[in-house]
């Protein structure tokens, strides 16, 4: 997979793999990878935590003692709790989306498996999220996690995305390129 060389995704990276070391040392990575996970679905759903862990408007001490609270609400292992007080007396609260994601790879990678991104105009169902799934494995040689996204506007087929790979076969893709090819015809 290709690796971005930006700042931002230098210090995820860096931070990840500690947490990954320190986790696969205590035989903890399901445990935190389940918690990051949590806290990953808390920044999606709640807007003032979205806030606090975006915004640089919070001082150090702001987002320490938020996080604190926050940890002592929701009783994470005291690693999880622990990388994300670290996290925030950092200043690194933006870049724990990017933690959080590549955190979860690097469990990944060690399960044998791959992450594809899937997004679809409609949700899957069972018989079909199965048999992409398998299709997916054959191609990447290992068990494929689906990470599904629903998109209307891609209108209708599938764009997956497997590491650094992108399979576009949505209709959106092929009526633009058809758009285009009647361009250079006309």
């Amino acid at each position: 997979m290709a690796q971005s060389s930006s700042p931002v995704s230098g210090v995820a990276d860096r931070y990840a793999q500690s947490l990954f070391e320190l986790a696969l040392e205590e035989n903890a990575l399901a445990t935190v990878e389940s918690e990051l996970q949590s806290f990953d679905a808390l920044i999606q759903e709640n807007a003032d935590f979205r806030r606090l862990v975006e915004s640089p408007a919070f001082s150090s001490d702001e987002q320490l003692r938020a996080i604190e609270a926050i940890v002592a609400e929701t009783g994470p292992s005291a690693l999880t709790g622990n990388f994300l007080k670290v996290v925030a007396g950092n200043r690194r609260l933006f870049v724990l989306p990017g933690m959080i994601r590549r955190f979860r790879e690097l469990c990944a990678t060690h399960r044998g498996e791959v992450e594809a991104e899937v997004t679809s105009a409609h949700p899957l169902d069972d018989g079909q999220r199965s048999a992409l799934a398998e299709a997916l494995g054959s191609y990447a040689g290992k068990t494929v996690t689906m990470r599904e996204t629903v998109d209307p506007g891609i209108l209708g087929g599938l764009i997956v995305k497997i590491g650094s790979r992108q399979i576009d076969t949505s209709l959106r893709s092929k009526l633009n390129s058809l758009k285009l090819a009647l361009k250079e015809v006309g």
